[in-house]
């Protein structure tokens, strides 16, 4: 009998070989907990970002730094004599020998003018300056393109002598 157990052992099949089972969940990745001791680079930019934006609305809010009375006593000062040595040059008779030079002594008197007043941002708005600067680019533009005893055409000098005008209101104005 013990023949009879042993072919009965070996007549057992033996169990497949143990697979394990693979089972596929989906769960979140673990995301860590935010550390509120400091701050993350999205909470800073979004900080400061919104503080940008408010400090942008509340701009407009706040006055303008105002212009020293010295500065735009000076203004008017220059002004006033680039009108008139603009009204001076142009009004002159084309056979008037000193042409050349008055429009050496104009062109020089309009650079400085413009070099001095053009970076001023506080002037920029104002129509004063706007019509000046037209003018005086108007004048400069025909003299380099002409020459210095060119008469400058009647419908241009009419349209310069007409600016200077606005400009002198509006510079009698504040503006």
């Amino acid at each position: 009998m013990a023949s009879a157990s042993a072919t009965a052992t070996l007549l057992k099949p033996n169990p497949p070989p143990h697979k394990p089972i693979i089972t596929a969940s989906v769960s979140p990745p673990s995301i860590p907990p935010p550390r509120r001791h400091h701050l993350l680079r999205r909470d800073f930019l979004s900080l400061s970002a919104t503080s940008t934006l408010l400090l942008a609305q509340s701009t407009p809010f706040l006055a303008p730094a105002p212009a020293s009375a010295a500065e735009d006593e000076e203004y008017v000062k220059d002004t006033s004599a680039v009108i008139s040595k603009v009204r001076t040059t142009l009004l002159m008779d084309k056979t008037d020998p000193n042409v050349a030079d008055a429009v050496t002594e104009l062109r020089e008197a309009s650079n400085a003018w413009v070099a001095k007043y053009r970076k001023e941002k506080a002037l920029l708005g104002k129509a004063s300056f706007r019509d000046i600067y037209s003018a005086l680019n108007a004048v400069s533009g025909h003299y380099v393109s002409f020459g210095p005893t060119a008469p400058i055409p009647a419908k241009r000098k009419a349209r310069i002598l007409e600016e200077m005008e606005t400009a002198e209101k509006a510079l009698s104005r504040g503006r």
